[in-house]
């Protein structure tokens, strides 16, 4: 646990409402103070869903401290039971509430005696994990929970379909383009004439868990929810799964030769390259692109890559072995998931970048003067101040990143919008120079070379007049290169003559 303005990933708590409200029928109650229960807000905010279960907050308040939780948790499980009839309700403290070190565990055991509804209290370390692990945790906990029950009841059906069916593992609420990419991944299916059998959570009924075994294999399109559901499903029942991300052409092929391989070990022969080609060739226009002139003029650009380990590690691959483009360094917040992102990139990239720490990447980022940044919200707000394109690729988001329209990252059509992405990131800034033809303004701060540096430094108006005149797309590297001298010599002010002199030694 740390306190801080501004983190990556959220709470634990936040990672068990977004499984909890991607079920349907499945009721979350938060034991929290007044203060965590933004989550019903942000979530009809982000995704703008027409239908959601809301959360339920049972507040901590000081009759709570003076009394205790037990009465007031258990009437609020048996209320929402009686108002809503929901199939599972969980039960979820936060890092706040977790303070009183309750026993909320027997507080669920007694409320289920007086329900119909199942319930069971989330099962994460809320000091510990992040609001990534608690989701694939809860994912999993939940799945195990109905196996178990559907083992009791004699009611669970682990023979295969007829067809070669998949289930679709880690799809949820507030997810990076999750429901676009859902879009494109039924296409995929489709395609190979795969049937899928379940999709979970994403809108998925717990009562309909039991199911789950009689798919031919589990497909994970996200590392960060799914993965530990996956290896429950191949632990318990010998099911084998696919947790390469279709992103990126050589990705896409990669998944779909996996899947082919595991077809084959059931006795089912398939060949899927007649298909990969056609796709590669007609579908997607990626591969066109990046043979094509305008593609060839971004030879010789710098790229860094930030966000969660799915897309990093993917866009990295993108890059660099797709469009060619040099990857000064390239990193992930998820710090759970370091040594398999590190396999992943370091012969892709000069430096790997493990770290929750948006200030030291701000720093880094002012560092290498990359021509493009791939990374999250928080890099586009650093991209912004240092006038550098930034093209977001994982969540953290704004609302920006739930469009209404198509956008999917994963699947062929995927390509074609990561291709228009990376485009259009790296040519974003020689637009700037249109805007001082036709009358634009430069509304960019002075800056320095770390984004947290005390140093500020002050502009004569006299070399604010001479900065303007310089064309916009090359602005920025000028006035951070100036600045950077100026600290060099400890210098407070920039005045004409330090503009001169810092061009002389730039160029020289």
């Amino acid at each position: 646990m740390k306190l801080a303005y501004w983190m990556y990933s959220g709470p634990a708590h936040i990672g068990t409402l977004r499984i909890a409200s991607s079920f349907k029928n499945v009721h979350a109650i938060m034991h929290a103070p007044l203060g965590d229960d933004y989550f019903n807000v942000m979530r009809s905010m982000l995704e703008r869903e027409r239908n959601f279960t809301p959360v339920t907050a049972s507040i901590v308040d000081r009759h709570v401290l003076a009394r205790g939780s037990q009465e007031k948790v258990i009437n609020n499980i048996t209320r929402k039971d009686k108002e809503e009839n929901p199939d599972l309700l969980i039960l979820t403290p936060t890092c706040t509430s977790s303070i009183l070190q309750e026993d909320l565990n027997n507080f669920v055991q007694r409320a289920a005696m007086e329900t119909e509804s199942d319930v069971i209290l989330a099962d994460v370390n809320h000091y510990r994990v992040n609001e990534l692990e608690a989701s694939d945790r809860t994912l999993e906990q939940i799945v195990s929970f109905y196996l178990q029950k559907a083992k009791k009841l004699n009611t669970l059906d682990v023979q295969k379909t007829v067809k070669p069916s998949v289930n679709i593992i880690g799809v949820l609420s507030l997810g990076f383009h999750h429901q676009h990419d859902l879009v494109d991944l039924k296409r995929l299916f489709e395609d190979l004439d795969i049937e899928i059998n379940q999709i979970i959570p994403d809108n998925a009924s717990v009562k309909e868990l039991g199911l789950l075994p009689k798919a031919w294999f589990n497909f994970v399109p996200y590392r960060e929810a799914g993965l530990l559901t996956a290896k429950l499903l191949s632990t318990e029942f010998n099911m084998p799964y696919v947790d390469v991300t279709p992103m990126g052409l050589l990705n896409i092929k990669t998944t779909i030769q996996q899947i082919q391989r595991i077809l084959q070990d059931l006795q089912c022969i398939r060949n899927y390259e007649s298909y990969v080609a056609l796709q590669t060739k007609y579908v997607s226009q990626a591969a066109w692109f990046s043979r094509s002139i305008d593609c060839q003029n971004l030879t010789g650009k710098t790229a860094i890559v930030f966000g969660d380990a799915t897309h990093s590690a993917a866009m990295t691959k993108i890059l660099v072995k797709e469009m060619g483009i040099d990857v000064l360094w390239a990193g992930t917040y998820c710090m759970s998931d370091k040594k398999w992102f590190q396999e992943e990139v370091k012969d892709l990239c000069d430096r790997v970048i493990i770290t929750d720490d948006h200030n030291l990447i701000g720093d880094m980022i002012a560092k290498t003067e990359p021509n493009a940044i791939f990374g999250t919200q928080m890099e586009r707000h650093i991209g912004k101040r240092l006038n550098i394109p930034c093209g977001v690729i994982s969540s953290p988001v704004h609302i920006q990143n739930f469009p209404l329209s198509y956008k999917p990252f994963l699947g062929y059509e995927g390509t074609n919008q990561i291709a228009d992405l990376i485009y259009n990131s790296f040519t974003l800034g020689m637009e700037d120079h249109l805007l001082d033809l036709f009358g634009g303004h430069d509304t960019t701060d002075g800056i320095t070379n770390t984004l947290s540096a005390d140093n500020i430094i002050q502009w004569s108006p006299e070399a604010l007049k001479e900065l303007s005149k310089i064309p916009g797309f090359v602005r920025g590297k000028v006035k951070r290169n100036t600045e950077k001298f100026a600290i060099s010599r400890e210098y407070n002010l920039i005045s004409l003559e330090v503009m001169y002199e810092a061009k002389e030694k730039v160029n020289s």
